[in-house]
């Protein structure tokens, strides 16, 4: 596994949005460079967005930027990127500029005590075996405002949301971003890359390429799920999963805590979608 310490191109902002910027998850793979990242705990919660990027920016990379995609912690980065561009904490920031203006008033990093009895949990044991797959803990603050995760919501706030991405980036009385920033973030931004590991390769199914932040449907034919050309998706660890079909004018969430069924829930969800669509 290609570990590097210097590179011949230092990685971009588009490099961190589309996840071509030579970082890993450490989840996706046991290399020498996942490896570090297990063992520096490098997700904790407990360490601020400042100190983890700092800690981040000592590991080695796995690839050269720009060569490859990896999916990664960049988005962490990311959210490091926009506090020190705007001079505000990550939290603060979303909720003034996403949250605030689309109405999303249940989504922030934890959930109030007030509202503790509408925690939606996964069971204490998994009920098909196996090992069971630990979820945060989001009934405190915690010091980690993650780019990548870490974000609790309603499925009324999430549809806001999507309803806003669906629209060209237009809310109600207003427009939270540009019709065509909108168009260029769900284009895919990968064209020939390669996918650099087999856990990231599992992440993007056959047919896709990758866009700022989203997978993007490239072709009708090849994926095992339904969904027109320009549909793009993602998905949360636990089993959230969301997709937006700019051609049916439809985008559907699925809201899950089930990380080992998720998988199978989200297929079928895709495929229960689209067979009820006639038009």
């Amino acid at each position: 596994t290609l570990q590097v310490q210097n590179v011949s191109k230092a990685a971009t902002v588009h490099d961190l949005l589309r996840h071509t910027a030579g970082m890993t998850y450490e989840f996706l793979g046991s290399s020498p460079v996942q490896r570090q990242y297990t063992q520096l705990r490098i997700g904790a919660r407990e360490r601020s967005l400042t100190d983890f990027t700092q800690q981040l920016a000592g590991l080695p990379l796995v690839c050269e930027p720009g060569t490859a995609f990896e999916y990664s912690r960049a988005t962490d980065v990311l959210g490091r990127v926009i506090e020190v561009v705007s001079g505000q904490p990550l939290a603060d920031f979303l909720q003034a500029h996403i949250f605030e203006p689309l109405g999303m008033t249940h989504t922030a990093f934890h959930v109030e005590d007030a509202h503790h009895d509408l925690i939606a949990e996964p069971f204490a044991r998994d009920p098909d075996g196996g090992v069971q797959m630990r979820v945060m803990d989001v009934r405190a603050p915690a010091a980690l405002a993650s780019g990548g995760g870490g974000l609790t919501s309603t499925a009324m706030d999430y549809a806001r949301f999507l309803q806003c991405l669906l629209s060209r980036g237009r809310m109600p009385g207003g427009q939270l971003l540009a019709p065509r920033t909108v168009d260029f973030m769900t284009a895919d931004h990968l064209g020939n890359l390669p996918v650099f590991s087999a856990g990231s390769q599992a992440l993007l199914p056959a047919g896709h390429g990758f866009g700022l932040g989203f997978a993007v449907r490239r072709q009708l034919g090849g994926a095992p799920v339904p969904g027109s050309p320009g549909t793009y998706f993602w998905g949360g660890l636990a089993g959230t999963t969301f997709f937006v079909d700019p051609a049916l004018d439809l985008f559907g969430i699925l809201m899950l805590q089930a990380p080992n069924q998720r998988e199978y829930y989200r297929m079928l969800f895709r495929s229960l979608v689209y067979a009820a669509v006639l038009d």
